[in-house]
């Protein structure tokens, strides 16, 4: 296991099911409690409702954008402050990952991503130690 995040509460939000079970699998695996929404309007509601430590967030769904549900839950909130924002989508522009950081998301990571890199990035903000195979 990479890391020990007990005691965490995660929120992964993605529209694509097999991203949202991969990455939910991977953190439940180093002892997460996960949480996870398949619409920006249901990551809206489950964030407000469980707080959690980290949101794992897709930009591109149904209902409201990735950058919707980051002015929603994090408008008084810059970077480095809980919930942490790790913005993922398939989008390659910088112009995206520059608003992303503006609106308040921690790191940014292009699809397809490694899962060592997403749980290195959750680590980090989360402050536990990763250990990389």
């Amino acid at each position: 296991m990479p890391a020990d995040l007990t005691g965490r509460s995660i929120l992964v939000v993605d529209d694509d099911s097999d991203v949202l079970n991969t990455v939910r699998a991977t953190f439940e695996a180093s002892g997460a409690k996960v949480t996870t929404a398949n619409d920006g309007n249901k990551a809206i509601e489950f964030a407000r409702r469980i707080d959690p430590d980290l949101i794992v967030l897709d930009m591109m769904m149904p209902k409201r954008s990735g950058f919707l549900v980051l002015e929603t839950l994090k408008p008084q909130h810059e970077q480095g402050k809980r919930p942490f924002v790790i913005m993922i989508t398939a989008n390659e522009g910088k112009r995206h990952e520059l608003y992303a950081r503006h609106l308040g998301a921690d790191d940014y990571l292009n699809k397809p991503f490694s899962l060592d890199r997403l749980m290195e990035s959750a680590c980090r903000l989360l402050g536990v130690e990763f250990v990389d195979h």
